[in-house]
């Protein structure tokens, strides 16, 4: 398996990273994806793609924010893995991936949000050491 950052632009964003990432966020257009990250990059967003065998089968997206309750935190806005490729390590891959870039920046943690609705994932995330430490709030403007 090979992890590659993808800069905005990049042509594989559209054609191999997109499709893997709408299966957690179907409401992405190829024109919304890139608007989002072309106005996230400056904010520190990036995106990481899981490669096997040449084909794309799991993306995160995170950024590197300091905070007053972490100082330093990698957060992580998206973390999906196709579904034919579950259970097979993709998913651990990149978050330590992710980890390891933590490290390199000095954060203090590791965070994300999960809908509530996404049992499998939660399962996951604590099998790989995640807690459940927070209850997350929002507030719909639209």
């Amino acid at each position: 398996m090979t992890l590659v950052d993808l800069e905005p632009g990049d042509p594989r964003l559209d054609a191999e990273l997109l499709p893997v990432l709408r299966e957690l966020r179907p409401h992405l257009t190829s024109e919304s994806f890139a608007s989002v990250y072309e106005r996230g990059y400056p904010q520190g967003l990036r995106f990481t793609a899981a490669y096997v065998d040449g084909r794309c089968v799991g993306v995160a997206g995170w950024r590197i924010v300091a905070t007053s309750s972490a100082l330093l935190k990698l957060y992580v806005d998206d973390l999906v893995t196709t579904e034919p490729a579950r259970g097979r390590g993709v998913g651990r891959e990149l978050l330590q991936g992710l980890t390891e870039k933590a490290r390199a920046a000095g954060c203090h943690m590791i965070d994300l949000d999960s809908g509530v609705h996404r049992a499998d994932a939660h399962r996951f995330y604590m099998r790989e050491g995640l807690t459940i430490t927070s209850f997350h709030f929002a507030r719909s403007l639209t």
